[in-house]
């Protein structure tokens, strides 16, 4: 089977991913991740003006399967949160790294986003 793995994204080697946008840092699960945990049935996240640490856990992914930390691929504060993992945590396994983010970090220190894996060596670890 063959996962997406967007080019614009850097990875943490849990299989969370970052992305730089306007200003902020959005973060989310990857495909691979999300297909290996099945349906995700319940999402917990911090709140907006929360800080998370590299590589520290910040939330709560449950599936049928399995309940999983979290982890943050930088660190920063919290800016926003996607409020519709609520009352639709399937998003996450719809479209991972679109309407599936999960949160966005105002970013403290930009050389962790370069620290992460690259695409290409993310693609390595989970072939």
């Amino acid at each position: 089977m063959t996962f997406e793995v967007k080019a614009d994204c850097r990875y943490l080697d849990s299989h969370e991913w970052a992305r730089r946008e306007d200003g902020t840092v959005r973060i989310g699960i990857s495909d691979f991740a999300q297909d290996e945990l099945g349906d995700v049935v319940f999402v917990e996240l911090p709140d907006a003006g929360d800080d998370v640490s590299k590589g520290e856990d910040f939330g709560v992914i449950e599936s049928i399967k399995a309940v999983s930390d979290l982890y943050a691929p930088v660190s920063g504060t919290v800016t926003a949160t996607n409020d519709d993992l609520v009352d639709a945590p399937e998003l996450v396994n719809d479209d991972p790294y679109g309407e599936g983010w999960m949160l966005e970090v105002d970013l403290d220190d930009e050389s962790e986003l370069e620290d992460l894996l690259s695409p290409d060596e993310y693609e390595d670890q989970i072939a």
